[in-house]
């Protein structure tokens, strides 16, 4: 789930021409729907199993609607978001005429379609696959899973109300038969739902592209499930979400969307819900080596947004020929000779002929978190910034617009993110500040003039990090460089800016050191 504000759109994918000479059966057709959900006015009053399938019908015509619109594009997998249903803000008791009892696809074949009676109270899932089936596509939603307990066998977990209730993906093949069923690992702020009693790593066959994993909105910060089904080697990930926060400078929907799919080196199919009022965007089909995505403007009157993009099959030891060369089942990140930029484990020191000994360090708060911030005070230089042991290097070249004189600042920060959600970090971020007052660095921001020539790097102590660069309105831009050594540094490079930078980012996650 999520919270915050866009205010632009924005559609745009890189072209690589060299993929056209891939053979048909390395591709494949994705759709994402970012859907505005039509919501329940008063989630918190339990409705009748009969005015909460009412209100999910509304919702489900306009599913059918895009499954069709994506299927005349070929589509042959439709992603659709977290919560796309109902809605949000439901709890416990409030979302019992919404739950349907889905089968485990692991331990039976069910066809909700063609069998519609072998279960009651599952008119919604027969939709879905129907609408699957109908439209001869693969087809993912995300519904409210009730799943009996009792005390007596499952004492340490079951609720007292004798059932788990989980936020779940559900997937049905291009025949309608449900395929495959996750179970949320990492509820945020959901009153409705239960974490499960045992994690799930859910992966799925596909005979056009091999195996997906799926996961749900904030799990994709942590290690189980996302990491464990990259470690099994799933390199294609289904992420239906209703991010919250949407917030900058660090973790817009989009920004972080494509920067986990470049850090992991996996292909991520993206599906938000859209809503002014909660201030919520930002979906797209993201690879290691192309975006297509969507931001919507802020009062936008379009009811959605409808992706459908053609995509390399990645899977696990196989290579993919791109314009830019292969990309292998590694990520493709070179390795580099050593610099002299600042990396060593246990100091930073500056580097006498190179750090502008005026340069301006502060402490400000930037995403919850107390970043340690030197200022750019002239229009090129190099700079460094530590947090304790972790410090980040950074050169740049200022290319200023007419007469702005917009303030930035190389933010850095290591230890544990503790606001709405636990979790280890290790953050380098070149940031635009929102006014022109240090106190600014690190609030939210959404435009820039000032484009920047740029080399960002830092020794983590993770090989998960995951970069992005933020142009002005929310455009993202593919790194012009990307490397990794052996021994931990990652080093980002970027110059042509189409537009202002925002915000250049490595957002290292140091799930070892996660405390549950």
């Amino acid at each position: 789930m999520f919270l915050f504000v866009v205010t632009c759109v924005a559609l745009f994918c890189f072209s690589t021409a060299g993929q056209e000479e891939a053979d048909a059966d390395s591709w494949y057709v994705a759709a994402v729907y970012e859907h505005r959900v039509i919501l329940n006015p008063e989630p918190r009053v339990p409705l009748s199993r009969t005015a909460a399938l009412q209100h999910m019908q509304t919702n489900l015509d306009v599913y059918e609607e895009q499954a069709a619109q994506a299927a005349q594009q070929g589509a042959q997998i439709l992603v659709f978001p977290e919560d796309g249903l109902q809605g949000i803000n439901f709890s416990r008791s409030s979302i019992s005429g919404y739950l349907e009892t889905i089968p485990d696809p692991q331990q039976e074949s069910w066809n909700p379609c063609t069998e519609p009676e072998k279960y009651n109270n599952t008119e919604v899932l027969q939709r879905l696959s129907c609408a699957a089936r109908r439209n001869n596509l693969y087809l993912v939603a995300n519904v409210a899973d009730l799943q009996p307990c009792t005390r007596k066998t499952d004492h340490v977990s079951c609720p007292s109300d004798g059932h788990w209730q989980f936020n779940t993906n559900v997937v049905f093949s291009s025949d309608g038969e449900l395929v495959a069923r996750y179970h949320k690992q990492n509820p945020y702020f959901e009153d409705a739902f239960d974490t499960p009693p045992q994690p799930e790593i859910i992966i799925f066959d596909t005979p056009f592209a091999g195996r997906f994993g799926l996961i749900i909105c904030f799990d994709i910060l942590f290690h189980m499930p996302t990491i464990s089904l990259v470690e099994k080697g799933v390199r294609q990930l289904i992420f239906p979400t209703a991010w919250y926060p949407n917030q900058l400078p660090l973790l817009d929907a989009i920004q972080f969307q494509w920067a986990f799919s470049l850090g992991a080196n996996v292909t991520l199919l993206a599906a938000n819900i859209r809503n002014d009022q909660l201030i919520t965007t930002g979906s797209g089909i993201y690879t290691p080596f192309s975006a297509t995505y969507h931001h919507a403007m802020k009062g936008d009157p379009e009811e959605g947004k409808l992706l459908v993009a053609r995509v390399p099959v990645l899977r696990q030891g196989q290579s993919v020929t791109t314009e830019e060369g292969e990309v292998t089942s590694e990520s493709k990140l070179s390795v580099a000779a050593d610099s002299g930029y600042c990396h060593q484990e246990s100091s930073c020191a500056p580097i006498a002929s190179a750090v502008s000994p005026s340069s301006t360090t502060f402490i400000s708060t930037m995403m919850y978190d107390p970043f340690t911030f030197v200022l750019l005070n002239d229009n090129n230089g190099d700079l460094n910034a530590c947090n304790g042991t972790f410090c980040c290097h950074l050169q740049y070249r200022r290319i200023s617009q007419g007469n702005s004189k917009e303030l930035y600042a190389l933010g850095v920060f290591a230890g544990t993110h503790i606001k709405n959600g636990r979790y280890a970090l290790q953050v380098c971020a070149l940031v635009r500040c929102a006014g022109s007052d240090i106190s600014s660095c690190g609030q939210e921001v959404e435009e820039a003039e000032t484009k920047m020539d740029f080399l960002l790097e830092a020794k983590f102590g993770t090989r998960y990090v995951y970069p992005s660069v933020l142009a002005s309105h929310l455009v993202l831009e593919k790194p012009e460089r990307l490397e990794k050594t052996a021994d931990g540094r990652v080093t980002i490079k970027h110059s042509n800016m189409t537009a202002g930078l925002v915000t250049a980012c490595l957002y290292g996650r140091m799930y070892h050191l996660d405390k549950n």
